[in-house]
């Protein structure tokens, strides 16, 4: 179920060491919307996991599944379980998914007929199909998720999907932008490029990271998914980017994004 670039030299590396063993002041945050938009990404993947697990506690019939889109709203997170109908114009939710008084806690509810949606799932679907006959990448499991965006449109992101017990694969990932019906692509984001997924074996034995670490050569700035990388990440512990125009940032255990001088 929904879980969880290139390689970094080793003085950036001892960079971010010794970033961890000194206490200077902090600086301001910087990015914020970045970090927004990751941590809703970690929302939407944890309300996912959770739904569906209490989902499957009911033995659903498996042919009224289909696709799992999540929606959050004043209430909580909704998820909905279910599939576009041969028009296209209704999205046919078999099991909706309620969160209760804990991200943990799901209430199931079966529809029998069908219920049909013309909102919010039925955009997100139509623009997880398009996005999805667009994507290019490499023959592994990718989840996918469904945000809101400015003017009413809609964030698409494809990110390969954790396969391992404590391996969190990081980059191969893309965001999408589009119309507010889901129908037509407005912009593509390449996030990352190459996906890193390094195993806890990695890790000396005896050590504790100070953090991971990774370089950029498609943007010069943290990406949303790099905020889903740490929140996802256990145990926690920062991520420190460096970039081609010779920047450091630091995202911390809760995503919060720093600026760090060289």
């Amino acid at each position: 179920m929904p879980k969880r670039i290139v390689t970094a030299s080793l003085i950036l590396f001892f960079t971010c060491i010794s970033f961890a063993g000194k206490k200077k002041p902090e600086p301001d945050p910087v990015m914020p919307d970045v970090t927004a938009r990751g941590r809703a990404l970690y929302e939407y993947d944890q309300a996912a996991w959770h739904a569906s697990d209490s989902l499957q506690a009911t033995h659903p019939a498996k042919d009224t599944l289909g696709r799992y889109i999540a929606h959050k709203s004043d209430a909580g997170w909704t998820v909905a379980f279910g599939h576009l109908n041969d028009q296209r114009d209704k999205f046919l939710v078999g099991y909706e998914a309620t969160q209760g008084a804990s991200p943990q806690d799901f209430a199931v509810k079966k529809f029998d007929p069908l219920r049909e949606d013309t909102a919010f799932f039925l955009a997100a679907a139509k623009a997880i199909d398009i996005a999805l006959h667009d994507f290019r990448g490499v023959q592994r499991p990718y989840n996918v998720a469904v945000l809101p965006a400015p003017s009413d449109q809609l964030y698409v992101y494809v990110m390969p999907a954790q396969t391992k017990a404590g391996v969190y694969p990081l980059g191969g990932d893309v965001r999408y932008l589009m119309t507010a019906d889901g129908g037509t692509i407005v912009d593509r984001r390449q996030l990352h490029k190459t996906i890193i997924e390094l195993p806890p074996s990695s890790i000396p034995k005896g050590t504790t990271p100070a953090g991971g670490v990774h370089t950029h050569v498609l943007s010069d700035v943290p990406e949303d998914t790099d905020v889903f990388h740490v929140l996802t990440r256990q145990p926690p512990q920062p991520e420190f980017i460096g970039t081609t125009n010779k920047k450091l940032y630091e995202i911390s255990t809760d995503g919060t994004i720093r600026e760090r001088k060289m």
